[in-house]
């Protein structure tokens, strides 16, 4: 019971930590997490696997660690000791294969050709934004109540809620606004 009552415990102060304000990256769970994704090649096994890294509270203990410790060190120095920085993966898209590079401020979003883009985060306008060597485009801008401005092709702004129901509606709008175009 005892055991019980203290990961409860641990899971409030995560949770009072994931809803503050100054959410980092938490690059120590997500490499645990993503680790657990990749064991065994088998959805079952990496079930197993997760459950067990629930109750031996591995993941309870690396988001403990992100939450007070590293992500209060990202928050001060502007830089996570764990974070992927430098990390490339492959990800296949509908037209073709992309290397996404993982940078301090953002992302580099390469094709097979060469050409790209840089997706770059603005710590004092919390914003983000798309970068190419001819211009910057603001994306969307992070608001302080759990909402994002997300900047419409035409100027306007959309203001979202950071959950399934906000980016549906953004999905929506976005793709109505892209149709009317063609």
């Amino acid at each position: 019971m005892r055991k019980v009552k203290f990961s409860a415990l641990c899971m409030l102060l995560c949770g009072s930590v994931l809803f503050s304000s100054c959410i980092g990256s938490f690059g120590l769970f997500n490499k645990v997490r993503t680790w657990n994704e990749g064991v065994g090649g088998n959805k079952w096994v990496s079930e197993l696997v997760y459950l067990a890294l629930w109750i031996v509270p591995v993941y309870e203990l690396t988001l403990l660690a992100d939450g007070v410790v590293l992500d209060t060190i990202e928050f001060w120095t502007g830089s996570n000791p764990v974070a992927n920085a430098g990390e490339v993966k492959k990800v296949k898209g509908e037209n073709g294969e992309y290397l996404v590079k993982t940078n301090q401020d953002g992302y580099t979003i390469t094709n097979e050709a060469g050409d790209g883009l840089n997706l770059k985060f603005d710590e004092e306008a919390q914003s983000w934004n798309v970068v190419t060597e001819e211009q910057t485009f603001e994306l969307m801008t992070m608001n302080g109540e759990g909402t994002v401005d997300v900047n419409m092709q035409n100027g306007s702004y959309l203001t979202v809620t950071l959950d399934a129901q906000g980016m549906m509606a953004a999905r929506q709008v976005l793709t109505n606004a892209c149709y009317a175009m063609k």
